[in-house]
């Protein structure tokens, strides 16, 4: 079979889309030897179809197993039949014949159709995908594309392609409806195959350090930052920060004129609180700051990364937070295991011994309470 313009059609497609052409060649043969099978040679057939682009030829081979006695599947054939195609052929051989299927025309020109489409499809995809692999760890704008039970869709940068927000990444509480604009952080982009799929989150805290880089110009110019992030979404953040110019007032410049650079951050995530705390490569004297809005009287490092932290007795509630929030995201923070003690606990105790005493706090939260 000889079809100069449909090979004609596929240099277009290669030069116009970037598509080479051996891609289309390869998906339409098995395409075409499937379509062919189900249409003529039933599920056991062994049907090979050969496309060369130089030849503009289409060839199709059909390939049966020869055995003694009569033929029990379509993939087979007698002894007898075999040998007056072939002399020499003998039982357990393979015996190709090439055929020409009848009426094959239309079935060949809907497979074609649908295996390009899918193709050009797959392939744009992909090099969408392969654009954005870059994005990864970005802040990105979005429009609520859709919402099912469980999974949130949102359309990223021009429409070019959709992310996938799933339940674990949406905040609880916030709710998504279709047209709504949000800003998302890209967690991960899976190219390749039908999986491919961007994931994109609410939760991270990588979305709070994004955020903060985009209000703080002294975040994205470097001169202050993000040393880390902790936070438990639609509650609370606490973010560590540092300036390696002393004359920089890092605290100052997260927080802004009046509070308007915190202010725009908490407002998109919904007002969730935020604690922004100067960090120190003393680790006694950051377990400290981490716990406020506490105070905090003193820390005794216990063992290898565990510490226990000393506050007034009416600050103990404060120092915990609700359900152990303030404390517990101290120590993601922190990376430390923190006991907290109150004092009259702490002096039944007697952990006065090799007792850090707690610096002044320097520390701004967003709508903190006790």
């Amino acid at each position: 079979m000889i079809n100069k313009d449909f090979f004609a059609a596929l240099a277009d497609l290669e030069r116009e889309k970037g598509i080479g052409e051996e891609v289309f060649i390869e998906a339409l043969q098995n395409a075409l030897a499937s379509a062919c099978k189900k249409q003529y040679m039933g599920e056991s057939g062994n049907v090979e179809v050969r496309l060369n682009p130089e030849k503009c030829t289409i060839k199709f081979y059909l390939h049966r197993t020869v055995v003694e006695g009569e033929p029990l599947e379509d993939g087979e054939i007698s002894l007898a039949d075999a040998q007056e195609k072939k002399k020499n052929v003998k039982a357990g051989d393979i015996l190709t014949e090439e055929f020409i299927p009848k009426d094959f025309g239309r079935i060949a020109a809907q497979t074609a159709k649908q295996v390009i489409l899918q193709k050009l499809h797959e392939t744009e995809r992909d090099n969408t995908l392969s654009e954005f692999s870059d994005k990864e760890g970005e802040l990105m704008s979005g429009l609520v594309r859709k919402v099912d039970m469980k999974n949130v869709y949102v359309e990223l940068g021009k429409g070019q392609i959709e992310g996938l927000m799933l339940p674990q990444d949406q905040v609880p509480g916030e709710r998504y409806d279709a047209g709504d604009r949000i800003k998302v952080y890209v967690k991960r982009v899976k190219s390749g195959g039908r999986n491919a799929q961007v994931l994109v989150s609410r939760t991270a805290p990588g979305l709070v350090k994004r955020l903060f880089e985009e209000e703080v110009p002294e975040i994205k110019q470097g001169s202050v930052v993000i040393k880390a992030v902790s936070r438990e979404p639609g509650h609370r953040t606490k973010m560590a920060i540092h300036a390696e110019d002393s004359k920089i007032d890092a605290v100052g410049a997260c927080v802004g004129n009046k509070g308007a650079r915190v202010n725009a951050v908490v407002q998109e995530l919904g007002g969730e609180k935020i604690d922004i705390i100067l960090w120190s490569e003393n680790p006694l004297e950051f377990i400290a700051k981490a716990l406020s809005p506490a105070t905090v009287l003193s820390v005794t490092q216990l063992s290898e990364k565990s510490a226990v932290a000393v506050v007034p007795d009416d600050k103990l509630s404060l120092a915990i937070g609700r359900d152990g929030q303030n404390a517990r995201l101290a120590a993601r923070l922190t990376g430390w295991k923190i006991d907290v003690k109150s004092e009259s606990a702490a002096m039944k105790l007697d952990l006065g011994e090799n007792a850090e005493e707690a610096p002044a706090e320097e520390v701004a939260q967003e709508g903190a309470e006790e």
